[in-house]
């Protein structure tokens, strides 16, 4: 068996302190790394925090933004070489005066792999990034990063298999949102997190009911086994400006197989040994091989109802359902979707 033993972190960031996050990154990285972990994987915009940042103006974003190579995410990559392992760390970059809602995979070997997330919804000032990040590892695997949102659009998670990852980095901070879909995610009232001490079993019902880790359960194990892909998920836990991120770390096998997680409403490490021999016979990997691309010519052409990111998150418009011949062709059957020349 070829093993390789990895860590999934949840923990609840403090607002615009990166000292103070560094240091939780410190010490659960070591955590992680004394129980034999060479990968650790810490949630989405971890080193700064997340949904208060679309409070903060545009001018305010950039004092706290850092460059990809400068000392914030240098002194992630000095951990990672000191530890001998590999840390994932999320963070809000500045780039060419463009921000982006980043996260750096730093490598004992000194590369530092940073993807910016796709389909950033967080404030009008961050851009999203258009390009897919996979990368050769030192221990002989290839791997991917998609951040939160980026997971949820199947297609991101099919190229990225398709670009070789077999396994995937998916940092978040989720659970406890407010959904438009009538059921989809409901926020989890604050109480319900600061009387966490006094009421344990209320806290823990709502972080692994169908606002947490059930929604989870409705999609990620697809993500996974569909691709053939060992998915790597962290998330944040605790109060996120006005609402409850669920935590939820796990971590996922190619068959879309929990092998490991933790219940626990509270930061937490959760480590486990990916049998990456499980991969080439995965059912995800030999559905890739029966795909017919011909026929996927759709997936590219847009529809005429696209829209950017934000507004696809925020809009409170229904969708309306109608298929892609329909925008191109009016006099097509709806029921045909694409004609494939024989």
């Amino acid at each position: 068996m070829t093993s390789f033993r990895a860590a999934v972190v949840q923990f609840e960031a403090t607002p615009d302190d990166t000292a103070a996050n560094l240091r939780t990154v410190e010490r659960l990285a070591r955590e992680a790394v004394g129980d034999g972990a060479r990968l650790v994987v810490f949630p989405e915009l971890c080193l700064l925090g997340y949904w208060h940042l679309r409070r903060h103006t545009a001018a305010r974003l950039h004092e706290l933004a850092s460059p990809a190579d400068g000392p914030l995410i240098g002194q992630v990559l000095a951990l990672a070489q000191k530890l001998g392992a590999g840390i994932g760390a999320g963070f809000l970059e500045e780039s060419g005066g463009t921000l982006f809602n980043s996260y750096a995979v730093c490598l004992p070997d000194g590369q530092v792999h940073v993807h910016r997330k796709l389909h950033a919804f967080e404030h009008e000032a961050i851009a999203s990034g258009s390009t897919y990040t996979v990368f050769d590892t030192p221990w002989g695997f290839r791997a991917g990063v998609l951040i939160c949102w980026d997971n949820n659009l199947v297609e991101n998670v099919r190229i990225t298999a398709l670009l070789g990852a077999t396994v995937l980095i998916a940092p978040h901070q989720t659970g406890g949102t407010k959904s438009r879909s009538p059921y989809g995610m409901k926020p989890i009232p604050l109480p319900v997190w600061e009387n966490r001490e006094t009421d344990p079993a209320g806290v823990e019902e709502a972080f692994n009911g169908p606002n947490g880790r059930g929604w989870l359960m409705r999609w990620l194990p697809a993500r996974a086994h569909d691709n053939g892909l060992f998915v790597l998920f962290s998330n944040g836990v605790g109060r996120d400006d006005d609402e409850v991120r669920t935590g939820n770390a796990m971590i996922l096998d190619p068959y879309g197989r929990i092998v490991a997680e933790t219940p626990v409403p509270a930061e937490s490490v959760v480590t486990a040994d990916l049998d990456l021999d499980l991969v080439p016979l995965s059912t995800g990997r030999r559905w890739l091989r029966g795909r017919r691309p011909d026929l996927y010519a759709p997936l590219t052409h847009p529809t005429g109802t696209e829209l950017d990111p934000r507004a696809a998150r925020f809009s409170p418009d229904p969708v309306q359902v109608e298929g892609l011949a329909d925008q191109q062709d009016p006099l097509a059957p709806s029921r045909i979707l694409w004609k494939v020349d024989q």
